[in-house]
């Protein structure tokens, strides 16, 4: 696996109000080409201050990932209840519930919004459009595997947070290939997350194919179990997508600091700590 260093000095400026009419549009239905932009974007720790027009992503474990943003917002997906020692209590969670790995039935009710990805009815699922002025977070629902009818339709939802003019994607525990329609409710991710177990959720092919039709700029590895499975889906994607090795959990991205090329970037998961760097 190839190692390259991340290098970018982010230019300090105020931080401005957040208000719900100064929320940079995204392209998520765009379907807009591959913006050029620096060839890395930077590392940083978690509870740091985020700069403008910029999201820090923190991969916590598995499938859960902190995204946080310029104006102090904190969402966390697949939030399963802890986070690690650091006090916070989320501004948002996403949840899906193919496995208990990606949820809990007793969230904090200090947490403002709570977003399931299934619906109280079996197979009806759910729709989110939750606006909070600096993010808009939406879901798209598919199917999950489920041991008692053997598919739960719309069991699962793939989280997408528009913020800073970014479109970033969560697959959450994705069971097969977006059709068309989902595809076009998806739209164009500029950073995605996807699970490449191999197994659990889609095939490796299944998954390296959705990878490659959604055209990401940033694609980040989750749901691995050690890495013969990570390196599998490095391999088989080396061709398409730069590889960078990261050495840490986190990013700071923004739009005008996208990698030029496809680029898979590897985050090693860490819990949440107050002295995280």
């Amino acid at each position: 696996m190839r190692h390259l260093l991340l290098a970018l000095a982010l230019v300090a400026l105020p931080l401005s109000a957040v208000a719900q009419d100064t929320r940079t549009p995204s392209h998520c239905i765009a379907l807009a080409e591959q913006i050029d932009g620096a060839q890395f974007v930077h590392r940083a720790s978690y509870d740091v201050d985020v700069a403008p027009e910029t999201v820090r992503l923190h991969f916590i474990a598995h499938a859960s990932f902190l995204i946080r943003t310029a104006g102090g917002l904190n969402m966390v997906t697949d939030f399963t209840g802890f986070t690690g020692s650091a006090p916070m209590i989320p501004d948002v969670v996403t949840m899906n519930h193919a496995h208990e790995t990606h949820w809990t039935a007793n969230p904090d009710p200090a947490i403002p919004h709570v977003l399931r990805g299934w619906g109280e009815e079996h197979g009806a699922g759910i729709s989110h459009r939750l606006d909070l002025g600096e993010v808009l977070v939406r879901n798209v629902s598919t199917d999950i595997r489920s041991q008692w009818s053997g598919v739960e339709e719309n069991g699962n939802s793939i989280f997408i947070f528009e913020v800073a003019g970014l479109c970033i994607g969560h697959l959450g525990h994705l069971h097969h290939e977006p059709n068309a329609e989902q595809y076009a409710a998806i739209g164009r991710l500029d950073v995605v997350m996807a699970a490449v177990d191999g197994g659990m959720t889609v095939d490796l092919p299944t998954m390296m194919r959705i990878v490659s039709r959604l055209r990401s700029s940033i694609v980040i590895p989750m749901h691995w179990f050690g890495e013969y499975t990570l390196d599998a889906f490095l391999t088989g994607m080396s061709e398409e997508f730069q590889i960078v090795e990261t050495g840490g959990p986190s990013l700071d991205v923004s739009l005008d600091r996208l990698p030029s090329r496809p680029t898979i970037m590897v985050l090693r998961p860490e819990w949440l700590r107050e002295d995280s760097e």
